[in-house]
């Protein structure tokens, strides 16, 4: 054992250093000796695959509290291409600018083994968004009927198995980075970078409330959100080992066009709870309206340099990293908003993974990247709206006397304490293929 630690040791203090630092801290530089201008392409395929079991609480019957139900599986599916453009605005200083083009984004939705249209209670529901029980009147307006007593009059929540498709430009991203720290400068250092990365909302806003299963017309992807994310990546070449470290958060700001579900308040079968709250009192657009997730995390990790040619620029390098991402709460397209097609209020929840890649240098001009990702998000609600406001501040949300305080996203049908929808084992997978080019 001792005999392989040393062999180890040496290695890494005798492996050639190489000018190339890892992937994640590289950086455009401009106006050096060597080098007076840098400008980098980055063209990548990337492709999402998700997938979630959806469970629903009801009322436990035999004993206290809650059980859940398992009703469908959700598979999501985002196969996008992404284009980057870096350029060395002057020594160690980077301007980016990228645009994904999505080529599909779906949500599809299917039974569970053992649920179906006769006992599923998406299938069979017997509850108005206000609460009240679906029934049948006569042409005076008299309840001749009820859902509870003739359970063919159930109104589905949503259809299964369905499909929703969308796709086109995404949100235009600018970024600018600085490298405090370059070890291809000073080899006694370690690669120190900080950027920012703002997402601009120049994609075409979605709207949650149409129809894009079996229509054959995609939906837009847009959310219309101004989203900065803040960043610092470390690395430091110790052998043929790169370790690496990044921290970064996101912080969220609506912008103009926002969606709210309000404007669709005239839905015919309705979907809000108290439509007629809709921009009355504190229920303004900016409080119905998206309210994206802030989101903060980290990964660490490291390359292994397996072959480097420092004469010709060439390296091939194996890439190992652990992630995590913390996602707050929030409203926002989530896993069932296709479905019930409007923003759903989501709980926070944790995200963490691995990521497996390769990098293969064939020169300093061209890069090739090949890397597959695996993370699990923990178990959260999917329709967790707050019931109201207190407006006049007694303590309590008065939804008898004062009605104008229910909050007009809350959906008695699915927002409700023993009716609400959680997303459960729930885990993404994600491949990505990458060529960079250098000028």
């Amino acid at each position: 054992m001792f005999r392989l630690r040393a062999v180890f040791v040496a290695l890494m203090m005798v492996a050639p250093l190489t000018t190339q630092a890892a992937e994640i801290t590289r950086i455009a530089s401009s106006f050096d000796e060597d080098d007076p201008f840098d400008l980098i392409l980055d063209v990548a395929f990337e492709r999402t695959q998700s997938r979630s079991k959806i469970t629903r609480e009801q009322q436990d019957i035999e004993g206290e509290g809650f059980k859940e139900l398992t009703e469908i599986w959700h598979k999501g599916t985002d196969t996008r291409l992404n284009m980057k453009l870096a350029i060395g605005l002057y020594k160690d200083l980077e301007f980016s600018f990228g645009m994904p083009l999505i080529l599909q984004q779906n949500d599809a939705y299917g039974f569970v083994s053992g649920r179906n249209n006769d006992n599923s209670s998406i299938i069979n529901n017997c509850v108005n968004p206000d609460g009240s029980i679906i029934d049948l009147e006569d042409a005076n307006g008299n309840v001749i009927d009820n859902c509870r007593d003739t359970p063919s009059l159930a109104q589905s929540l949503f259809t299964i198995p369905s499909t929703s498709k969308r796709g086109g430009l995404g949100n235009m991203h600018f970024g600018l980075a600085y490298a405090f720290f370059n070890e291809n400068r000073d080899d006694t250092k370690p690669m120190w970078i900080i950027g920012i990365d703002y997402e601009a909302p120049t994609a075409k806003v979605r709207d949650p409330s149409l129809d894009n299963t079996e229509t054959g017309t995609r939906g837009n992807v847009g959310d219309r959100v101004h989203k900065y994310t803040f960043y610092t990546s470390l690395s430091r070449k110790i052998g043929v080992a790169d370790p690496y470290f990044r921290l970064h958060y996101t912080v969220p700001v609506q912008g103009p066009g926002i969606y709210s579900n309000c404007f669709n308040q005239d839905n015919n079968p309705p979907t809000l709870g108290t439509p007629q709250n809709c921009f009355t009192g504190p229920w303004n657009r900016k409080e119905t309206g998206i309210k994206a997730p802030h989101m903060s995390g980290f990964l660490f990790g490291t390359e292994f340099t397996a072959f480097t040619d420092k004469n010709k620029g060439q390296k091939f390098s194996l890439d190992l990293r652990v992630l995590g991402t913390y996602v707050s709460e929030g409203r926002y397209y989530n896993e069932l908003s296709a479905a019930l097609r409007k923003l759903l209020a989501t709980q926070d929840y944790f995200q963490v993974g691995g990521q497996v890649g390769a990098v293969a240098s064939a020169g300093e001009a061209f890069t090739l990247r090949a890397s597959g990702q695996f993370l699990y998000n923990t178990d959260h609600t999917l329709t967790n709206e707050q019931i109201g406001a207190d407006v006049n501040n007694n303590g309590v949300v008065d939804v008898q006397e004062r009605p104008e305080e229910l909050n007009p996203n809350f959906d008695f049908r699915t927002d409700l304490v023993s009716r609400r929808f959680r997303a459960t084992e729930s885990k993404t997978f994600r491949l990505e293929l990458s060529a960079a080019f250098a000028f």
